[in-house]
């Protein structure tokens, strides 16, 4: 029998929208998906996206740069400044649009990673300014349909990357 993820939410409380979900696998390889580039670009985004990075530097101030192709050939520049990093448990950072080829939403972002034995429920709350920044992002982006889109395809690089 096959190990199975579970989603548990994704919803939007107040000025943040947040995704949770329990993986059957272990918690350092849940880190490795996320804090590896050549890991990452296999799996984040919504299906239908790819995505390149540019630059990857995990560490507080770090920067990691990243294009997300869309399936309508559109291009999504993007930048995340890290603020915080706790292997494996923490990832505190803010998606910045400084510059002007970069896409234009700011929010800040905290992802836990919480072990559970053999598994890993992971936490992802992306928080905006204001609900009216929050509402812009769903409605020009579709954030919460994204978030669990790119948390269902990290389920899937997990099941397929681990032995049983």
């Amino acid at each position: 029998m096959a190990a199975k993820n579970e989603v548990l939410a994704v919803r939007v409380k107040g000025k943040a929208i947040i995704g949770e979900r329990v993986f059957d696998a272990p918690r350092e390889l849940v880190w490795q998906a996320w804090s590896d580039p050549d890991i990452i670009t296999l799996w984040w985004g919504p299906r239908g996206f790819s995505t390149t990075t540019e630059t990857m530097e995990m560490k507080p101030d770090g920067i990691w740069k990243f294009i997300m192709h869309g399936p309508d050939g559109h291009d999504y520049q993007n930048k995340v400044i890290y603020i915080e990093v706790r292997k494996p448990e923490l990832l505190v950072y803010r998606h910045a649009g400084e510059d002007e080829n970069e896409e234009p939403v700011r929010f800040h972002v905290t992802v836990n990673f919480d072990k559970h034995g053999r598994k890993t429920k992971l936490s992802m709350r992306m928080e905006f300014e204001t609900i009216e920044e929050l509402k812009k992002v769903e409605a020009d982006y579709r954030a919460i349909e994204g978030l669990e889109h790119t948390l269902e395809r990290l389920g899937e690089y997990l099941l397929k990357n681990q032995k049983f």
